[in-house]
């Protein structure tokens, strides 16, 4: 088995919270839709009828969307770090830095949704990336 780089583990442990958030999404949209009586209609404009289940419902999907927007970044760098054979040190502290602040995110999002406490750890989330991509930058140049 070859040499893996240790900065994988963080993208798979992303990519695993990502499913878990994906499940829970369903978890509790299915039982709201069935709840509500909803006849989901494929000609409705998009977003529409979702937006009449419970906020606490929507929070999850929001955060799965937001699971599939910004950590792409974090994909990119962390695999351009493992070939480039930086995937150690402090850029597995960061990486992991990263998936932790992003799975709190999600619980905070998915459970009290405070905008603003939301946006700082998201602040401190894309802070991790800014290091990351800084480390390759220089490991390149």
């Amino acid at each position: 088995m070859p040499d893996q780089s240790p900065i994988l583990a963080p993208v798979v442990a992303l990519v695993a919270w990502s499913l878990l958030m994906w499940l829970w999404m369903y978890a509790t949209r299915l039982p709201a839709i069935q709840r509500a009586h909803m006849t989901l209609d494929s000609q409705a404009p998009r977003g529409e009828q979702m937006n009449a289940l419970p906020a606490a419902v929507r929070w999850k999907a929001d955060n799965y969307n937001h699971l599939m927007e910004q950590p792409t970044i974090f994909y990119a760098i962390a695999l351009a770090l493992a070939l480039m054979g930086e995937g150690s040190g402090s850029n597995l502290l960061l990486a992991w830095g990263y998936v932790v602040t992003r799975v709190v995110h999600s619980l905070f999002q998915a459970l009290v949704n405070k905008i603003e406490v939301r946006f700082g750890i998201f602040v401190l989330s894309t802070l991790m990336l800014f290091g990351l991509t800084f480390n390759a930058l220089r490991s390149l140049f």
